[in-house]
This record gives structure tokens, C-alpha cells and sequence, in this order.
């Protein structure tokens, strides 16, 4: 029988990914060994990751051990998937998309965060997130908050904020939806690329029958269409978790939609387009949009964010 060894972090939402592919593989007659760690992004939590300086702080740890060979494959959400890979590794499938939108966590239900007459405080780590609320709701304050999701969920309860901004797609696999109030709409707070999509990863070592069996276990096409895209423009703009980039594909038949851009740290300026085309074409219409955007403003916008975070 065909042994699978599959990476994860050890969080437990990293855990429900890895289950999840593991429940796949085994569907399809596969044996699967499971070998997990701790990476730096999940050991360091009091500073941001954007200060981190690490483009790969939820990937590292388990690529060494991918380049070793002691796993076959590592299981990632892919919205952590830095945008350039080393060459010894690649990405061979991307699993179902769940809902890919960003909500409100709060004890409490009657948190309305276009309330301007109390203080609110929101936590999260994401420049994204905080330069899109600077933008759409500039009377919160924000903080700094890290770690996997329960921990956050304490850490609010603690009172260190009234709310936490999340991936839907997580707080739905920790069954938290309890928790939720406030949905955000995609087409105004528009997700990071990759968020709600399970990425694994191999080295391009693996052999040629694993990676096939595996592709067939645990890719989903049109989830591949639209994170090529997505992926393709950001590693256009050369950007990671530590700028406030943004892309989100949909597929209409064969034709992919992408709508992407970038947002100052402060909120005020927004850098925003969408391309179409076949999906045939999904990498290049990423890279179209990326170029797009760099050369609408956000060559400057990018040096601008960059040396504030120097």
C-alpha cells in the first residue's frame, strides 16, 4: 500500500486541514503517516508578522523536512503560502474554496462597528485587514493580536478588545460561527490571495506516480484556476502577508473574473482593478494585474509601505 507522510502545524485549525486531507487520501486506499511541528509564526507571538522578516513564517520548519524527505507533503491554508516558492518546491494541488470572506468575532452581540459614538476596539495581526478598517471605518482602534484562534478568542475575553477580525473559512472549521457578528462583503473588504483554500505543497523531488495520485485525491480545478491567478499576482508585485495586497478570483464558466489591488497602511489610497479572460490564461491575466497595479501607482505606494515598516 502507497504511504503518504503528510506535514502540518500543530494549531488546531492547521490540525482540521490536515485531517481533512488525511480523511482524502485514505478515501482513495492511501496510507497516511502524520508528523507535525511548530513553526516560528506559531512560537513567536508577540510581534507582528510583518516584523517578523520572514516570508515563509508559517512554512519554513516544514519545508525542511519536505527537502529532507521525512514528509512526502505539507499541508498549508495557502493564503500563509509565500508568493515565490525556492525552486526545490512546488505547489501540486489546491483543495474545495471554502467561503472565502472576512467576519467579526465578539461575545458581544450587539457590537455594530459602524457605531461612531463609543470606543471600539478590534483586534487582528493583518496589515490588510487593518489598512481596509482604517479605510472603511476610521474611528476604530485596533490592536495587535496573534496567535491561533483560540488563543485570540481568549485574549478578546481577557479584554484585550471587543472584537477579532477572521477568515470566515477558519472560525467555520473551529465551529465558532456562534461568535460571528458581522459579515464583510468580498467586494469591499476583499480577501488576501488564497484565503479559504487549503494548499499542499512537495518537493519536486516527489515521484512522478505520488504527485499524480495525490493531484487526484486532492485538487479541485477550479479552486487551481483562481489561485494561479491570484498567486500570479502577487508574485508579480513581489508581495506576502506584509503588505496590503489583495485578490480575489471567481470563475463564470471558462472565463475567470480577478478583481485585485493594493491599500495604503493609512487606508487613503486605494489601488484597485479587475481583468478577465479565459482560464486558460489564469497566471497571465494575475501577472497583467499585477503590472497594472504597479504601474497605476503602486510601485510608489509599495516603497512607501516598506520603508514605513523598515
Amino acid at each position: 500500500m502507497t504511504v503518504i507522510k503528510v506535514g502540518s502545524r500543530k494549531s488546531p485549525l492547521a490540525m482540521w486541514q490536515t485531517h481533512y486531507v488525511e480523511d482524502r487520501l485514505k478515501a482513495h486506499g492511501l496510507e497516511v503517516e502524520l508528523i507535525t511541528m511548530e513553526t516560528i509564526g506559531d512560537k513567536v507571538l508577540d510581534t507582528s508578522i510583518a516584523k517578523i522578516g520572514s516570508k515563509g513564517v508559517f512554512t519554513e520548519e516544514l519545508e525542511q523536512q519536505l527537502a529532507d524527505g521525512t514528509i512526502d507533503i505539507a499541508v498549508h491554508s495557502a493564503k500563509d503560502m509565500p508568493s515565490i516558492l525556492p525552486d526545490i518546491f512546488q505547489l501540486i494541488a489546491f483543495t474545495d474554496r471554502e467561503q472565502s470572506n472576512d467576519v467579526l468575532l465578539s461575545d458581544n452581540k450587539d457590537l455594530d462597528i459602524d457605531d461612531t459614538s463609543k470606543e471600539i476596539v478590534i483586534g487582528t495581526s493583518s496589515v490588510r485587514r487593518l489598512a481596509l478598517l482604517s479605510r472603511l471605518y476610521p474611528h476604530i482602534k485596533t490592536v495587535d493580536i496573534r496567535g491561533n484562534l483560540q488563543t485570540r478568542v481568549a485574549k478578546m475575553q481577557d479584554g484585550l478588545c471587543d472584537g477579532i477580525l477572521l477568515a470566515f473559512a477558519g472560525v467555520h472549521r473551529m465551529d465558532m460561527e456562534d461568535m460571528i457578528v458581522k459579515h464583510f462583503a468580498k467586494a469591499e473588504f476583499i480577501p488576501p490571495v488564497g484565503q479559504g483554500c487549503i494548499a499542499i505543497e512537495s518537493a519536486t523531488t516527489l515521484s512522478s506516480e505520488k504527485l499524480q495520485i495525490i493531484r487526484e485525491c486532492l485538487n479541485n480545478p477550479d479552486s487551481e484556476s483562481c489561485l494561479l491567478a491570484e498567486r500570479a499576482f502577487l508574485r508579480t508585485m513581489e508581495g506576502g502577508c506584509s503588505i496590503p495586497a489583495f485578490a480575489m478570483a471567481s470563475l463564470n464558466g471558462d472565463e475567470i473574473s480577478l478583481t485585485g489591488g493594493l491599500v495604503s497602511l493609512d487606508g487613503k489610497t486605494m489601488i484597485k482593478d479587475t481583468v478577465t479572460g479565459d482560464r486558460a490564461m489564469a497566471e497571465k491575466l494575475g501577472e497583467m494585474l499585477g503590472l497594472a497595479t504597479l504601474n497605476n501607482g503602486g510601485r510608489e505606494l509599495l516603497a512607501e509601505i516598506r520603508n514605513t515598516q523598515a
